[in-house]
Formats: structure tokens, sequence, C-alpha cells
């Protein structure tokens, strides 16, 4: 044991660096099941936590590829969690050249204000944890290359359910009656986010990758190539400062591009 976190030796005969993953959940059931599933899959569980204050201190010790974090902890939710990954390793890994900590937020229920907060502060996607084997493995392996894991239909309901109209961010609506929504953290790159710095097509693509549209759906909505589409986002994640599309949905949404009503673009 290490800072209340448990360490997990790297299995004899690895060639070059595995996919690394640290498990944060409070229910060691869950922790032990997912780890024999990564395991199986050939991907190194290098440490799981009890806790989201324990799931810092491992990120930090051992700087893994995914985090599966569950949202609702004791001594530090997985909110703030993420957002304290995100600031500070992920500034020190791209400080040193190296390829940032993705997060997924496991949780039971879909509709979850506690998600859509912790969406907004730059996980990069989310998972029931009733999820099957075979899912767990490609999602951990998805978010790795960078891309965000976007379930389209589910992430759409999320961010309509709870973005903020603009002007009242960090103001969502509350999924339970009687609890107050979590405070929203600032997404990664708010600061910077500026859509009139996008052409035309990068505001339409925008708001076509908002309404869940993968690349090769948009290329056809818009007859172009999906190279296209790719670079389109691309840059639009640039310039926004974004993470990933999960990011880019909820932009969209609270800045009043794409409403919540009707999933349809503003004119």
């Amino acid at each position: 044991m290490s800072d209340g976190y448990s360490i997990f030796d790297t299995p004899p005969g690895d060639i070059g660096r595995p996919l690394t993953v640290v498990i944060a959940d409070d229910q060691a059931l869950v922790r032990g099941g997912f780890r024999l599933i990564l395991k199986a899959a050939g991907i190194n569980v290098v440490a799981d936590a009890a806790d989201g204050a324990q799931a810092v201190a491992a990120v930090l010790a051992h700087r893994p590829d995914v985090v599966l974090m569950d949202v609702r902890m004791p001594v530090m939710d997985g909110i703030e969690a993420t957002k304290r990954i995100l600031e500070d390793v992920a500034a020190s890994d791209a400080a040193a050249g190296g390829l940032p900590t993705r997060i997924i937020i496991l949780t039971t229920f879909d509709l979850d204000e506690y998600v859509y907060a912790a969406l907004a502060a730059g996980a990069s996607g989310f998972l029931l944890k009733d999820v099957t084997p075979e899912h767990l493995v490609a999602a951990v392996q998805l978010v790795r290359t960078g891309d965000a894991l976007l379930a389209p239909s589910i992430t759409r309901r999320l961010v309509e359910r709870f973005a903020a109209a603009p002007g009242t961010a960090g103001q969502g609506k509350s999924a339970r009656p009687g609890r107050p929504a979590p405070q929203v953290a600032g997404r990664h790159g708010s600061a910077d986010c500026d859509t009139s710095q996008l052409t035309p097509r990068e505001m339409e693509v925008l708001g076509l990758v908002a309404r869940g549209l993968s690349n090769a759906e948009i290329a056809s909505e818009l007859t172009l190539s999906e190279a296209t589409v790719k670079t389109h986002v691309a840059r639009i994640l640039t310039k926004l400062s974004l993470r990933d599309r999960v990011q880019a949905v909820v932009l969209a949404y609270e800045t009043g591009l794409v409403s919540p009503a009707a999933g349809t673009l503003r004119r």
C-alpha cells in the first residue's frame, strides 16, 4: 500500500510500455472486477484508489494513460479529483512533452448532474458501471488515443438536461428534487472559448458535433471528405483550447449554438 491506494506490479514479459490505468471507486468489488477484465485484455492496472484524494495521489505517482473515476466517492468526489488531475498532472505532462492522462467517469445512472459536472471539468467521457467487458476495454483503448468516449444519444441527453443556458453557467438543473446541483468546475480552457474566432464552416461542424454526429455523418451532411471533417474538428478544438469532442458538445450548448429544446443549430 502507498498513500492509501493499491499498487500492482507490471506483468512480467511485457514488451515496451503497455497501456496503463488507475481505477478509482469506493467499492472494492467494482475495482476488482474491472482490474480482472483489463488484465485479461493485456492492460496494465498500475494502482487503484478508494476515494478521490487517493486517485490524485495515484495519478501523480504513476502518470497512467487512463483513469476510471467513480463520480461519487468519500473524502474527495470524482469531480474535484478530475479537476485536480487535469489542472496539475496534465499541465506537468504537457510541459514534459508527454501525453495527458485521460479520465473516464464511472456512474450508475447516465442522466446524472455529477457526471455532467465532471464532463464540464474535462473528463473524456463516461461509462455505466454495468458496462460489458468488451465495451470497457474498447473505451479505455479509445480514450488513450486522444478520442472522446462520446455515446451521442446519451451524452446529448445528458448535456441538454444539465447544460446552463448562456449567462447562467454553473446553474444547471438538478436530477433529483431537493438536492442541489453540484458546482460545475470551470471547463478546461474555458477562458479561451471565443467562438467568434471560428470560420462559418467550423461553426457548422461544431454544431453537428454537438448534435452527436460522427465524422463520417458530418462528412455526408456537408458533402465533405471525412479527412476534411477531421481537420475542421482538430482546428475547432485547438482554437477553443478544448480537450476533445465532449467539451465541444458542452460548449455548444452553453453558448447557445445548439438549442437544448430542439437539438438544432442556432441561426
